[in-house]
């Protein structure tokens, strides 16, 4: 388990659209690994992706704009996105 940085953030991604059964969390998950983040992306019950991942806020940027981008699989429709202090606890990214 990682201890994060005071310089650390934690950003949590509800992404909204056609996001599950088509590869998005792998997706997802092989961005944050080669960007250095930590967390996890889990389909919810109301079709949702929740991305949280923790590192460095210009990486958290990319991870954003990646999620943002027309290069995501599925068609992402919005993403409401909140940033905070990074909690650390996180080991890895995880697709749940």
């Amino acid at each position: 388990m990682s201890s994060p940085s005071a310089e650390d953030q934690r950003l949590d991604a509800w992404v909204h659209g056609t996001v599950q059964g088509v590869g998005f969390r792998w997706w997802t998950r092989s961005r944050a690994l080669e960007l250095g983040l930590v967390g996890s992306a889990t389909n919810t019950a109301d079709g949702r992706v929740h991305v949280v991942a923790e590192g460095p806020s210009d990486r958290l940027d990319a991870l954003l704009a990646a999620l943002r981008s027309d290069a995501t699989p599925g068609s992402v429709t919005t993403v409401v996105d909140s940033r905070g202090p990074a909690r650390g606890g996180l080991s890895g990214f995880v697709e749940r």
